[in-house]
C-alpha cells in the first residue's frame, strides 16, 4: 500500500487529500479534520453532508473525550448516510501509564455501535497508517459492491454527489507525518 498526503489548514476545519493503493487501484479522498473543537460545532457539522467515512477519535488518556464520541457518533449519523463507514479510534495508545479509556470498554462500545475499531498512537506512528487504510478500504469495497449490483465500472458510481476515482495510476509517494485529532 502506498499513499500521500496534502493538507491545507482553515479555520475550523483542516483539509486532506490522500491517495492510496487497494487492488491495484488508486483511491484518492478528501480528508476533512474537524478536531471536534465545541468551538467550531456549528460550522464542522455542514461537512458531514455526503461523507462516506468517518474516524471518530478520542484521547485514552482522558475519559472525558471517550463520553463524548456518543455524540459525535449520534451528529454524525444525522447528518450522514446510514451506510458511512465509520471507525472509532482511541488514540495515545502508547501512554500505557496514563490511560483513563480501557480496550475493553471502546470495543465493546465499537460493536454495540456497529462502528470499526482500533488504537493508535500519533507519537510512535503505530496504527494511524492503519486506520486511514481499512476505512478507505471500507469505502472502495462498498462502492464496489454497489456498482457491481447495478452492473456499472466503481469509478461511475456516485455518492452523494461526489466523485470517487479509482484508476490505475502509478505508485503515490509516500506519507508524509501526519498528527492526529481528538474529539
Amino acid at each position: 500500500m502506498n499513499s500521500a498526503l496534502e493538507s491545507k489548514s482553515t479555520i475550523g476545519v483542516e483539509f486532506a487529500t490522500r491517495s492510496i493503493t487497494v487492488d491495484d487501484k488508486v483511491i484518492k479522498a478528501q480528508i476533512w479534520d474537524t478536531a471536534g473543537q465545541e468551538r467550531y460545532r456549528a460550522i464542522t457539522s455542514a461537512y458531514y453532508r455526503g461523507a462516506v467515512g468517518a474516524l471518530l477519535v478520542y484521547d485514552v488518556t482522558r475519559h472525558v473525550t471517550f463520553e463524548n464520541v456518543e455524540r459525535w457518533l449520534k451528529e454524525l449519523r444525522d447528518h450522514t448516510d446510514a451506510n458511512i463507514v465509520i471507525m472509532l479510534v482511541g488514540n495515545k495508545a502508547d501512554l500505557r501509564h496514563l490511560r483513563a479509556v480501557s480496550t475493553e470498554d471502546s470495543k465493546a462500545f465499537a460493536e454495540r455501535e456497529s462502528t470499526y475499531f482500533m488504537e493508535t498512537s500519533a507519537l510512535e506512528s503505530t496504527n494511524v497508517e492503519n486506520a486511514f487504510t481499512e476505512v478507505l478500504s471500507q469505502i472502495y469495497r462498498i462502492v464496489s459492491k454497489k456498482a457491481l449490483d447495478i452492473g456499472e465500472d466503481p469509478a461511475a458510481v456516485p455518492s452523494k454527489g461526489q466523485t470517487i476515482n479509482v484508476n490505475n495510476k502509478e505508485d503515490v509517494s509516500a506519507l508524509k507525518k501526519v498528527g492526529c485529532c481528538s474529539v
